[in-house]
């Protein structure tokens, strides 16, 4: 079951993918302000951390404590029945966000087998209000699930959906691209392959690659600082951006070690992400915010 940044499994395919060529949207630039919802450091929610939403109030105080800048805070998935899964804590926490200086980012993870219901389920969740009126400040779209086997069809679907995004929203609002890890990709050839970067770009301001060293089975200070400096190498390149926004997800939190967790800041340090967080609040230990607070200065070229 696909849980969004977390989730582990592949469902390997074997089509290959015909080019797709969508005409990119037009319009002003998305602000720098809008971007910034994806900076600094985060941390994540899903809506499987069923203790988390009993009180949103003392989460958000937690997290505002553990220095956490912005919540990244999944409104649902495919597998529910609903658009908005607790839409009385959703506010919740966004009123407590934003009381307490902090950002909110809406994620959704579709199955791209129902077009319109995703397009009704992000549009939901961009538009949703809270009981006094505030509003999350991105909505970023999970690309992960690959239960439409159709690789080419997948990716005319996403964006089809990309693209229906953005002429909701305009130019000027902050759209997110949350998305598998590209070393992992790589690894994994018959997954998604000729996964569409550049296209992407056209839509999405910012990429959050899911960069989970440790599901690969990397360990240790320089391997793990290698794998995510290598993903965020991989979208610049494949972007055609070398300047491209990028929050980096540098793993799940529970299942780094302090040597992991090091090569994962000496990334953050030398590639200059826009932000950074790990997965997800729920299992992310004290000592591990400790050393999340500050990235250490480049030693080395991002490569």
């Amino acid at each position: 079951m696909f849980r969004g940044p977390g989730s582990r499994r592949l469902l390997i395919v074997v089509a290959v993918l015909a080019a797709v060529l969508v005409a990119p949207a037009s319009g002003a630039p998305v602000p720098s302000r809008q971007r910034t919802a994806y900076a600094g450091l985060g941390t994540w929610l899903d809506i499987y951390a069923t203790a988390s939403w009993t009180h949103p109030q003392q989460e958000v105080a937690a997290m505002a404590r553990d220095g956490a800048r912005t919540l990244y805070l999944q409104t649902g998935n495919y597998e529910q029945r609903v658009d908005l899964v607790r839409r009385r804590a959703l506010g919740r926490f966004i009123d407590a966000a934003h009381a307490a200086g902090m950002r909110v980012v809406a994620w959704y993870l579709p199955s791209f087998l129902y077009p319109q219901q995703e397009m009704r389920r992000a549009l939901a969740a961009i538009r949703f209000r809270s009981a006094r009126g505030e509003r999350f400040d991105s909505f970023a779209l999970d690309i992960e699930a690959s239960l439409v086997r159709s690789v080419p069809l997948r990716t005319r679907r996403l964006l089809r959906l990309s693209a229906r995004l953005r002429a909701a929203v305009g130019r000027r609002y902050a759209l997110g691209a949350i998305i598998p890890s590209p070393v992992g990709i790589r690894r994994h050839p018959t997954y998604w392959p000729r996964f569409p970067y550049r296209q992407l770009a056209r839509y999405y301001d910012v990429f959050l690659p899911m960069a989970y060293a440790t599901d690969a089975g990397v360990r240790g200070i320089r391997a793990t600082r290698a794998y995510n400096a290598a993903d965020i190498a991989i979208i610049r390149r494949r972007t055609g951006k070398p300047r491209v926004p990028i929050h980096l997800v540098g793993g799940i939190a529970g299942s780094m070690g302090t040597r992991e967790i090091t090569g994962f800041m000496q990334a953050v340090g030398d590639c200059a992400p826009l932000g950074y967080s790990l997965y997800a609040f729920s299992i992310t230990r004290q000592a591990t915010w400790r050393a999340l607070h500050a990235p250490p200065a480049a030693a080395r070229p991002c490569t």
